[in-house]
């Protein structure tokens, strides 16, 4: 049985609360580069990673949309290459229902995002190389010795959805 779609059809663009963004910053010297992915000194006590995975999209693919009933996400583009990131803020009790966030980020931007839980969000890798994002979940993949059910509603399996990346 499929998810129900979003209450929301038309999507206004601006900030959604607890999108939260950050610039990377490099630390250079003599043997390279290092940038720091997330501090859990930075992040709300909810936040905090549970585990991490990197993985690699090809240009021109579209990963998502889709959403966590209980995982966040904390994405972070440091490239090879550049994504489009949207956000499409579907939960009813927020103050940003009904708006959508875009961020180009990779190379051209390195950044750390946090998608919170409840948030559709989508990636695409609009580089012509492959490029790679990491991310750090609040939550394990289908939880503790991968033994309960995965936390995600796959919008893109909805020909109908209102998740619009082409506009």
């Amino acid at each position: 049985m499929r998810e129900p779609i979003s209450p929301v059809l038309h999507f206004e663009d601006g900030p959604i609360n607890g999108v939260m963004i950050w610039p990377l910053r490099a630390v250079s010297d003599h043997r390279g580069w290092l940038v720091e992915l997330f501090r859990s000194d930075e992040l709300p006590a909810g936040n905090v990673p549970a585990m991490a995975y990197l993985s690699e999209t090809l240009p021109g693919i579209l990963r998502g949309p889709h959403e966590h009933r209980d995982q966040d996400d904390l994405f972070a583009f440091v490239g090879p290459g550049d994504f489009e990131l949207f956000c499409w803020d579907v939960r009813p009790s927020s103050g940003t229902m009904g708006k959508r966030q875009r961020l180009v980020a990779g190379s051209s931007f390195p950044a750390r995002v946090l998608v919170p839980k409840g948030v559709v969000h989508a990636y695409r890798n609009i580089s012509a190389s492959p490029g790679w994002v990491f991310n750090a979940p609040n939550r394990l993949y289908r939880g503790r010795n991968r033994a309960e059910p995965v936390d995600e509603i796959r919008h893109e399996e909805a020909p109908d959805h209102p998740f619009r990346t082409d506009d």
